[in-house]
């Protein structure tokens, strides 16, 4: 990858994004396809966010990812904010093309799962109700749930969430319980999503919230965390011989969404793949 004059700037933004994946995912996109782009993290206090996008904007950059602690606050700053992306209340990427917010990171869990099965009229359980709750439930709905359980340690939170989904219009059911009534959920449950920090590194020992005897053989099983590729959810899935999906991959896909949000084109899904396994150090 050569800069030049002519070369469009697209980048990160967040406190602290020294240890983000996306600049090797996203140059390695640009540089399979022969565009002529750079992505590049920034690091921004959160007192400097409004400097930081009308900077942007006078400096011409194409596109921003957004993550924490930005993703809310962010939005008062922008001119749009897709539907979706309103619902959920944080935006991760924006287009400087009309200063739009978007929220990919949804999407990109949705992708994931639907590479093994389809969302629609399929019973999900989702533990956790943070932000990566919030962000993949409203798109289960969207891609025709049947049902959402949301569940937490913290119950009203779980309520909270649960409330604000049935708000949307987009769905009838949704329960709201405690995380520690996982297993009796999971006896009618399609998929399970587990958006908890829990196995993250480095506690890569952390007790699973569900062990395999608790799944069933059809049962798909998708973990945010992403690092290590295998964590212990993931590991008692495999055991249970259940339907693993590998939070790499919502990485990828978010990565992917807000590629094709910037340029108008299709993302080499595949190289970008195999940059992200090699960064994290991953076989393949």
């Amino acid at each position: 990858m050569k800069i030049k004059g002519s070369t469009n700037i697209v980048g990160l933004i967040g406190h602290p994004v020294e240890h983000s994946f996306s600049p090797p995912m996203h140059n390695a996109a640009f540089d399979e396809l022969g565009m002529d782009y750079a992505y590049v993290a920034f690091d921004v206090d959160p007192h400097n966010l409004k400097s930081a996008i009308d900077g942007a904007k006078s400096l011409n950059i194409k596109g921003f990812n957004v993550t924490i602690p930005h993703k809310i606050e962010v939005m008062q700053f922008l001119d749009e904010i897709d539907e979706i992306a309103g619902l959920i209340g944080a935006v991760n990427t924006i287009d400087f093309k009309n200063l739009k917010g978007y929220n990919t990171d949804g999407i990109g869990a949705i992708r994931a799962i639907e590479e093994v099965t389809t969302i629609k009229n399929k019973n999900v359980v989702v533990a956790g109700a943070g932000g990566a709750s919030r962000a993949i439930s409203f798109y289960l709905v969207k891609y025709g749930a049947k049902s959402i359980t949301i569940l937490n340690r913290n119950v009203d939170k779980a309520k909270s969430l649960a409330n604000d989904i049935l708000d949307s219009g987009l769905i009838n059911e949704v329960i709201a319980d405690s995380v520690s009534k996982i297993n009796g959920y999971l006896v009618n449950a399609d998929i399970l999503v587990d958006t908890t920090p829990i196995g993250m590194y480095p506690h890569v020992d952390d007790e699973p919230i569900v062990r395999a005897e608790s799944m069933h053989n059809d049962l798909v099983v998708f973990d945010a965390v992403y690092n290590p590729n295998e964590t212990p959810l993931i590991k008692e899935a495999i055991k249970a011989g259940a339907k693993p999906v590998y939070g790499i991959k919502m990485l990828l896909y978010q990565g992917v969404e807000s590629f094709k949000i910037w340029t108008g084109r299709d993302a080499p899904a595949d190289e970008m793949e195999k940059v992200l396994k090699q960064t994290l150090n991953l076989e393949g």
